[in-house]
């Protein structure tokens, strides 16, 4: 009988998530003979059998895969050959080359297949607590469908032999299940079990072993106790504790210095989450997919757990054997963060644990499973409706993005400063790698170089270019400027921003881009961070803009936002603000309010900022009187917590269109929140009414951009688009006009800047001079300043948003001449390093803009009875929420309501207690024997 042949390729992630053997099933099923294998691509068939069987067989190829395969092609070419009498797995092959294979436009190229991390499955977990089973509570089951892939490999193609699970011989039970094709661990890399595996061990501080005929429960109570476990997980050390007791939490944020910032709490089940928050379908299904983020929830109001008061909770299931069974033996819910100390990056190895952390936890559960790679819990939340990426890594990476334009050079791209990741790219595919976190300290940049290493082993990808963020110092330019023999491209903040969210959705055309973050370095030398930009990957044009506050002190006006709310309410109210009448400023030291006025009126060590997220850091430390904030981000955190969800006032504001670019000029609007505040409204509805007005001036501004230049869909991106109920808001007032895009499974802050970076590289790859070359992005579509007056033109707006310049305030309209901004001169010569000149330079080294006439403004009545300007209301309505007053700690009564038991603190059962009575009540035989490290 005459067969015919093809050789078919899959790419994707394909490989140690249970594909061969599900590729054997579906040919003994359909008839099919022939043989699969794994290759550093992805993975091959050999496919014969008739014609009509072989299309079936392709049909269903890409109908259908194993639960965490992502197929992303399936190519097929006839082939010749003796056709075999069945169908069989092979053994994996190093090079591509060494196969015979068809050719395509990543032939000769590695493309990773490596899978994620992935979640414990309903399997496996059913055989953990089944005490017949011979893996009962072993805390390393694992099956092709679940179990650590990328933290334990050290190389491609995934193999044993390529992991650290190398050292452990299987038994002569587990190499049956993983030699046989019909098995759930068939070719399951990490399988192992109580006979030939890894085991868990105990150890105190200086690493003693703790006698116990079963860590897990001993751990768990030493938890119920009040004690802080080290936790060895899949890609990291994790810091437990009990997260309903207020003394063990508070001890743990004294020992890591984490004062205040929120600490995810891992509960057992969804049955678990349910008590502590008010969970949708979407979060449940979210909470309990195969990767297993930490979900940002709203807490319910009575509920208090992890020791903060913010009304959003970060919850996440357990997600391997371990965090189950611990889970279960502790019967609370447990703050579960990572194991480092503040701005270090998470400790992955024993010795490292046992050195950093010997001042932080009590007790330590470790093992001989090496963790190859760090790999950081994910956090996620959903925002209209879907899920958005805060943080991308356990789960997730090194899952590649594709590109419908393939890259023509090798690319790393280095990402930003803070929410560090970096992007490899090469062919169709980009790899963006873990989150590193933010690039302070040295331990992090040889976290983060070690990170870049590691990718390019995996990936087989060596960069011919390296693109960079236009900032100087950031610490991620610097090693992109370091790279010797590539060419070097320097790329706009927000511009990669926007690129980053196009890139996700295969956006391959112009859009209105909206970034909106904190703080990027913009190509006029001031920090830009308000940007409404008409943009390609090649170009942009700068179309709008937010007007600029001083930032007196630099970084330090971040960490103290009172001194970003006395630029602000000086500008706003000429220099005679009610400071008196303002309790932020009520017992503010005089001589530090006129120390940081003589910065801005010198402009010493001050900047011009036009970030969004400065107005919400001045706007949320002056209403909710919050001079400082305890860590990054803090203060617009609260401040957009503080929002009431159905109040649909706005406040006045105004918008400059005669100038390039265009300027909102929010001034009036902080004018109309201070006037709110002393006449006694609450911070609820001035944050909503703060909320309304950006997302209605914004949604004006898209709006114009579309009927200049047409149509054409709109972006979103940037850290602010986090904040659910501005970008709720901008996107309902949006969609009516034009389709609307955010990053989803990228980050919209940092974290997703370096795939932006790489798309935008790789548009500007035929420039230049090729090796060793360097270039910077400039603004080439919008001039720089020139020191001359701008032509007012005049435009029709909605009234929701604004009106004719005959209603400007008087204090406003005095100051409409041509002004001048100043820049320090670190600033100028940044701008000089990366080739930016600027328009004028005065004796002092100071260089200058015109400060924007001012145009079209608001009437300066507020707002009655809760109602916006606008006849139609504006934003999204749902269940009231209002920021509750301090909550206390949940006292003993309360956690003993709450959680069904007493919350005891290490006085009432101390460690040498626990160590006495290391007995479990029911002792694991299975595991009784194995107890080494």
């Amino acid at each position: 009988m005459i067969r015919d042949g093809l050789h078919i390729e899959i790419r994707g992630t394909v490989q140690g998530v249970g594909y061969r053997p599900w590729v054997y099933q579906v040919a003994q099923r359909i008839g099919v003979a022939g043989r699969v294998w794994n290759d550093a691509r992805g993975v091959s068939i050999d496919a014969f059998g008739q014609s009509d069987v072989l299309h079936r067989f392709i049909d269903a190829l890409q109908i259908d895969a194993p639960p965490a395969a992502r197929v992303r092609s399936v190519i097929w070419s006839p082939t010749e050959g003796n056709a075999p009498d069945d169908f069989a797995i092979v053994e994996s092959v190093e090079s591509v080359e060494s196969v015979e294979s068809v050719e395509s436009e990543t032939a000769g190229l590695r493309q990773v297949s490596i899978p994620a991390d992935l979640a414990t499955c309903g399997d496996c977990l059913r055989e953990m607590l089944d005490p017949g089973d011979r893996r009962y509570r072993y805390p390393f089951i694992n099956c092709t469908n679940c179990g650590p892939r990328y933290s334990i490999v050290t190389g491609a193609p995934y193999d044993r032999a390529k992991t650290s699970m190398a050292p452990f011989t299987m038994c002569a039970a587990c190499r049956a299940e993983y030699e046989s094709p019909l098995d759930r661990r068939f070719h399951a890399q990490p399988n192992a079990c109580p006979d030939c595996g890894p085991q868990l061990v105990a150890r105190k501080r200086r690493r003693e072993a703790i006698e116990t005929t079963d860590p897990i429960d001993f751990a768990a109570r030493a938890l119920r106790a009040g004690f802080i476990v080290a936790v060895k997980g899949i890609g990291g050390f994790h810091l437990a504790c009990d997260a309903t007791s207020p003394a063990a939490v508070q001890r743990l944020r004294e020992r890591k210095h984490r004062e205040a910032k929120p600490l995810a709490i891992m509960v057992r089940d969804l049955g678990a989450a349910e008590k502590i928050a008010q969970l949708t379908n979407k979060e449940r299904i979210l909470l309990t997919s195969i990767e297993r983020p930490i979900v940002l929830v709203h807490r319910r109001p009575e509920v208090t757990v992890g020791g903060d008061d913010i009304p959003l909770v970060g919850l996440f299931l357990p997600y391997t054997p371990l965090h189950h069974l611990l889970l279960g033996d502790a019967g609370v819910p447990l703050v579960m963060t990572s194991g480092n100390l503040s701005d270090e990056p998470m400790v992955t190895s024993d010795d490292d644990a046992f050195t950093q952390l010997r001042d932080v936890a009590d007790i330590f559960l470790v093992h001989r499973r090496a963790i190859v790679t760090r790999v950081d819990d994910s956090v996620a939340r959903v925002i209209d409706g879907a899920p958005v990426l805060l943080r991308r890594a356990r789960g997730y990476v090194p899952r590649a993005i594709a590109a419908a334009v393939p890259f023509d050079q090798p690319i790393l791209a280095c990402g930003a400063h803070l929410k560090n990741t970096f992007c490899l790219a090469s062919g169709n595919s980009a790899f963006l790698g873990p989150h590193i976190g933010d690039l302070e300290s040295e331990a992090t940049m040889r976290a983060y170089e070690s990170a870049i290493e590691r990718m390019k082993e995996f990936t087989g990808i060596t960069p011919e270019i390296v693109v960079h963020d236009l900032h100087p110092d950031y610490l991620s330019t610097r090693y992109a400027l370091a790279q010797q023999g590539v060419r070097t491209i320097g790329v706009q903040h927000h511009h990669a921003h926007v690129a980053s969210a196009m890139a996700e959705h295969g956006l391959d055309e112009t859009v209105v881009g909206i970034a909106y973050d904190g703080t990027g370095f913009g190509t006029d030398g001031t920090s830009w961070g308000g940007e409404i930009l008409i943009a390609g990957y090649e170009t942009y044009e700068r179309f709008a803009t937010f007007r600029p506050i001083m930032l007196a002190g630099g970084d330090q006006a971040i960490r103290q936002p009172w001194r970003i709310a006395l630029a602000l309410l000086d500008e706003a109210f000429d220099q005679e603000p009610p400071l008196h009448r303002i309790p932020l400023f009520r017992e503010m030291p005089g001589k530090s309010i006129d120390a940081v006025r003589r910065m801005i009126a010198d402009g010493l060590n001050t900047t011009p900022a036009r970030g969004v997220g400065r107005y919400f850091d001045a706007l949320g430390a002056i209403v909710l009187g919050l001079p400082d904030a305890r860590y990054e981000g803090e203060v617009a955190f609260r401040w957009n917590m503080a929002a009431d969800g159905i109040e649909h006032g706005l406040y006045p504001i105004v918008i400059h269109d005669g100038i390039t670019p265009w300027e909102i000029d929010p001034r009036p609007m902080v004018r109309a929140a201070v006037d709110d505040l002393l006449a006694g409204r609450s911070a609820a509805t001035i944050s909503a009414r703060f909320h309304n007005t950006l997302a209605a001036a914004t949604a004006e501004i898209a709006g114009s951009a579309l009927a200049l230049h047409g149509a054409m869909p709109v972006v979103l991106s940037g850290g602010c688009f986090q904040n659910a109920r501005l970008a709720e808001s901008l996107i309902a007032a949006l969609r009516p006009k034009t389709k609307v895009f955010m990053n989803r499974e990228v980050p919209p802050g940092d974290g997703g800047i370096a795939l932006g970076q790489a798309f935008i590289a790789n548009a500007r790859a035929n420039r230049g001079s090729g090796v060793g070359s360097r270039e910077s992005e400039g603004d080439a579509l919008s001039p720089h300043f020139s020191g001359a007056e701008y032509p007012v033109t005049t435009r029709a707006f909605s009234p929701a948003v604004s009106c004719g310049g005959e209603g400007a305030d008087r204090r406003m309209r005095g100051r409409s001449r041509v002004g001048r901004l100043r820049t320090s001169r670190a600033t100028m010569h940044a701008m000089l390093a990366i080739g930016l000149r600027p328009a004028a330079v005065d004796r002092n080294n100071r260089v200058y803009a015109p400060l924007i006439r001012l145009r079209h403004l608001l009437p300066p009545q507020k707002p009655a009875g809760g109602e916006g300007l606008s006849t139609k209301r504006q934003g999204f309505s749902t269940k009231r929420q209002r920021l509750s007053s301090k909550r206390q700690g949940l006292s003993t009564k309360q956690s003993g309501e709450s959680f069904g038991q007493k919350v005891a603190g290490p006085s009432a059962t101390p460690l040498a207690v626990l160590l006495a009575d290391s007995r479990p009540p029911t002792p694991n035989p299975t595991t009784n024997q194995h107890q080494r490290s």
